[in-house]
């Protein structure tokens, strides 16, 4: 055996493979993007993105019926388009071993909420598994595969942000070979499989059965909840990373350590609420574990001095106890540090068409995506951020509202190309359908950029590196019925406008594709490097751009060649005309500092 420091998600894909996996599906959204990524690039485990949560674990799903392990990844807000058909898995139950990692994010680093979804996995009545670090995490997806194929059940392994993102030493075989699990025989099953009416309600019986199952294996199997006895004054209920900050904080505490979190071992948290003095439970987010150890009449202490909202660490978990912060004493960061607030990257596409919105004097409903940086200053040209897929529907029902009110502002929505196939075509279709008349901005970048730059259905490329076809957006909003359907050049922002202008104005849908390579994706300069080509009278015109190309410490423009793209915005907001760049204008001989 070696050991291999290894992220979270890293040890993950080991587990699927280690694990006997047959197939691993996703889509990618932070904190759980690497996961699939990294079973890719292993290449023994059949991999796919999907075009959104609900179709990856379908998928996961049919491999499972047809007798193969399948790991399905996403990150929390995933599980809500996932929900679905997780939940009516939980009642016909698996042929293969089936995993769903959802990937939470308290403190919200990458999210639109904080959601807790060890709520769902209650709620769907299926297994849950949280490990505390990458060694849990890639033993945990080898025991819920053969948890899953023993119960019946899908299994939730879930994770956090900061499981997902630390290193941690993981003990591998270098000698293993992967062999994917496989269980012959495929037989048809009607009343366990075909969910209808009356055989769902035998199936739920039988969810009922295997949860009273599970809880009896919880109370037992130690590789899942064990209890550490130390001093019993104090006993602390915890799970997942938060049990590594109460091994760091109270080292000599008793704590019961639980890995299997759904459903409860009830009869093992009673033997351990009775040999302690005082019971605490520790875990981020919502009051999960606490309230249901309240329910068995105890008595423990938790979010009266633990925190709701945010992650928790070994400071927070320590000033819980009344303990000075293990950080006490260490000089903090020097606050004088320039912030570096999120922008988007020099050249990108997206910077045009939020400009040209911020002075139209429309209303724009917007979307998940790096675009959602268009809501920032200097730019502030979007009036909401929902979820994948939702402008489009906001847009027709924001429309709506304010045509009722005598309020005639035009109202445009903005998705980009990723989250357009994940969720945009059916609010599209619904506009449609429904008589709207709203104008929707496709932003192309060519890749789902914000999580990674990683391939969709529109990029013409799989996970697994081949060709396939790519969709075609302008036949797909022709084929749902959008009859006005062009493209437009963000670059030209007279032109793009001019588009935006006269698509308002039809009485019927209408999309605009705005195709621009996102400049992470392609760095080839789009001209060369931007200088100025006479003394900057500083007007600060030219940032109202937000280019992190253009400084403006000095009272004048000054563009970093190192940085800039040659996009050519700033050349045509210049009312000076004192911008030039090669290609566009005139050639520079200097610049002026």
């Amino acid at each position: 055996m070696v050991k291999r420091l290894l992220t979270g998600n890293e040890a993950i894909a080991e587990g699927a493979r280690v694990g006997g996996a047959l197939f691993a599906s996703a889509y990618p959204g932070t904190p759980s993007t690497e996961i699939l990524e990294t079973i890719a690039r292993q290449g023994d485990v059949r991999v796919q993105w999907a075009p959104n949560e609900k179709v990856a674990l379908e998928v996961a799903c049919g491999v499972s019926l047809g007798g193969g392990r399948a790991l399905c990844a996403m990150k929390h807000v995933g599980v809500n388009v996932a929900a679905d058909p997780f939940f009516s898995a939980s009642y016909s139950g698996v042929g293969g071993g089936l995993i769903l990692v959802s990937a939470d994010d308290p403190a919200m680093h990458s999210s639109q909420n904080e959601q807790d979804n060890r709520h769902l996995a209650r709620a769907a009545k299926v297994a849950l598994l949280e490990p505390s670090d990458s060694q849990e995490a890639m033993d945990f997806v080898a025991l819920g595969f053969d948890l899953s194929e023993k119960f019946d059940t899908p299994v939730m392994l879930r994770v956090t942000t900061r499981t997902c993102h630390s290193m941690s030493p993981v003990e591998l075989d270098p000698h293993a070979r992967y062999e994917p699990v496989l269980r012959p025989g495929y037989e048809r099953n009607f009343r366990k499989n075909v969910l209808l009416p009356a055989n769902a309600r035998v199936r739920h019986e039988a969810v009922e059965e295997r949860l009273a199952q599970l809880e009896e294996f919880g109370n037992h199997e130690r590789a899942l909840n064990r209890i550490e006895w130390g001093d019993r004054t104090i006993g602390v209920i915890t799970s997942g990373i938060a049990y590594q900050y109460v091994r760091e904080v109270l080292p000599e505490a008793s704590v019961l350590k639980l890995g299997l979190t759904h459903p409860l071992p009830r009869q093992l948290i009673r033997e351990f609420g009775a040999g302690v003095d005082e019971l605490y439970v520790v875990e981020e987010l919502d009051p999960f574990l606490e309230e249901q150890v309240r329910a068995l009449g105890l008595h423990p202490v938790g979010k009266e001095i633990f925190p709701i909202t945010g992650e928790l660490d070994p400071d927070r978990v320590a000033r819980g106890f009344g303990i000075e912060p293990l950080g006490a004493g260490i000089e903090p960061v020097d606050a004088s540090l320039p912030l570096r607030p999120p922008v988007l990257c020099a050249g990108c596409g997206h910077r045009g068409v939020f400009y040209t919105l911020s002075r139209m004097g429309v209303a724009v409903t917007g979307d998940i995506g790096c675009y959602t940086l268009g809501s920032l200053p200097p730019l502030e040209s979007m009036d909401a951020c929902l979820c994948m897929g939702a402008s489009v529907g906001m847009a027709q029902g924001m429309e709506i509202a304010l045509r009722a009110a005598g309020d005639d502002r035009p109202v445009v929505g903005v998705i980009g190309d990723s989250t357009f196939v994940h969720s945009g075509i059916t609010g599209l279709v619904n506009t449609v359908y429904n008589g709207g008349s709203g104008t929707l901005l496709l932003l192309d970048n060519g890749t789902t950029a914000m999580t990674g730059h990683q391939e969709h259905p529109g990029t013409g490329v799989t996970a697994e590196g081949d060709a396939t076809i790519a969709l075609d957006y302008v036949a797909v909003c022709h084929a749902v019925g959008v009859r006005r359907v062009r493209e437009a050049d963000p670059y030209d922002l007279e032109a793009l406008e001019a588009a935006i202008r006269e698509e308002l104005a039809a009485d019927e849908p209408s999309v605009i594709i705005c195709r621009a390579v996102c400049r992470l994706v392609d760095r080839t300069p789009i001209a060369d490097p931007a200088e100025l080509e006479i003394e900057c009278p500083g007007c600060g015109t030219c940032f109202e751009l937000g280019c992190p190309a253009l400084d403006g410490s000095s009272g004048q423009a000054v563009i970093d060649p190192a940085v800039c793209s040659g996009c050519a915005l700033c050349v045509q907001l210049c009312p000076f005309c004192g911008l030039r760049i090669h290609g566009h204008e005139a050639v520079v001989q200097e610049s002026v500092s």
